[in-house]
């Protein structure tokens, strides 16, 4: 799987990817989306409809997978609260029931989608399975042939979890991430619903102690987030979130202080930036700006952001969050598709990282972290 990126005189290989965030089983339940098309299929069946209204032009397609050399992607369990959806919605969920019918639904998918296309797609459960796949990809001809890429279950919002021992049930299945929040959720305050952790929260962190799932701060409010930073005795990461130093005048608790990531650091975690322009830019309004005000550079500030304060780049990755209620209208202007994130490559040598440094930030950190945190079989 290995390719080749040419920049000016330099000629580098091209560093794996690994994606800590996409919902592709939300968008393929809720807009009919095929990620065995190219990106450009996809936007011309889409053209005009619905779907882009809602949801932007895809970034995301089979063959964008290939050219990016994206290894591993971290994929959703996710529904959107009732409270929360737009008019235009039928995915949602209104009770704990609901939500875990429709996780459900969205785990078969993923086994689906992996039991159809082996040569697509391999679902990962264990280090074991993950270094199968890795074994695979770095054999594979960089003339073209094409590789499996993985895929990890993460629970984004545990609200379809009604009582503990259901986790043993998840964690058979494979699930092996857990953020207990997307928006306020009754384990803890979450996105535009701030709040602490509550005694069912903490019995939550718990119980997924028990069994060794990696806590997701992704969304949590701050005072939830950092107890949790105290009291979980497992993996910490956060999937998908930028940094709040780099937005001030951001007007809702989305993103992380520095404080966070400064707990995060000495959990020894790892944070996933998102390229998209809002959590890039303040004020920066999809539909109402334009994706050219917004560089990439914007998004390797953040990673720079974390990588001083860690003092090294071995605690950031990217969590693109692709499709997830947006799409290109709402990235930057030099990201087309996925594979468009080997940009940071050159960019991030410019400001004076290694090459090691570069590929650590676009996939091996994460990997290190999964060799770390899965079950060895």
């Amino acid at each position: 799987m290995q390719g080749a990126h040419q920049s000016g005189a330099l000629f580098l290989v091209m560093p794996p990817i690994v994606d800590s965030h996409q919902d592709l089983a939300w968008n393929i339940l809720s807009f009919g989306r095929d990620y065995l098309r190219s990106v450009e299929e996809t936007r011309r069946v889409e053209k005009g409809g619905l779907t882009v209204e809602r949801n932007g032009d895809t970034l995301l397609g089979w063959p964008e997978y290939q050219q990016g050399e994206v290894a591993v992607i971290l994929a959703t369990l996710f529904s959107t609260p009732a409270r929360w959806a737009y008019e235009w919605e039928s995915y949602i969920y209104k009770t704990s029931e609901e939500a875990n019918r429709q996780y459900r639904q969205q785990m078969d998918l993923y086994y689906r989608l992996t039991d159809d296309h082996p040569d697509k797609f391999r679902f990962i459960r264990s280090v074991s399975n993950l270094d199968e796949l890795l074994a695979s990809q770095q054999k594979a001809d960089p003339a073209g042939e094409e590789c499996p890429v993985g895929l990890l279950a993460l629970m984004e919002g545990a609200e379809c979890i009604s009582e503990f021992d259901e986790l043993e049930e998840w964690w058979d299945l494979g699930l092996r991430f857990i953020g207990p929040a997307w928006a306020g959720t009754r384990f803890c305050g979450g996105t535009k619903e701030p709040g602490p952790l509550t005694d069912g929260g903490r019995g939550l962190l718990a119980a997924m102690a028990d069994y060794g799932f990696t806590l997701d701060l992704s969304h949590m409010d701050e005072p939830a987030a950092l107890e949790s930073l105290d009291i979980y005795p497992g993996p910490i990461v956060v999937t998908h979130g930028n940094c709040l130093a780099l937005l001030p005048r951001h007007e809702f608790n989305r993103h992380l202080s520095d404080r966070v990531i400064h707990g995060i650091l000495e959990r020894d975690g790892i944070i996933g930036v998102v390229p998209f322009n809002t959590f890039l830019k303040d004020g920066w309004l999809k539909g109402k700006s334009s994706r050219e005000e917004v560089s990439i550079e914007k998004l390797v500030d953040h990673i720079d952001h974390i990588c001083q304060l860690a003092g090294d780049a071995r605690h950031v990755g990217i969590g693109t969050d692709f499709d997830g209620g947006f799409g290109l209208q709402s990235t930057p202007k030099e990201i087309d598709t996925i594979a468009d994130l080997q940009k940071l490559v050159p960019l991030l040598l410019a400001r004076g990282y290694s090459q090691e440094d570069a590929a650590a930030v676009l996939g091996g950190n994460w990997i290190n972290m999964l060799h770390r945190s899965l079950p060895a079989s």
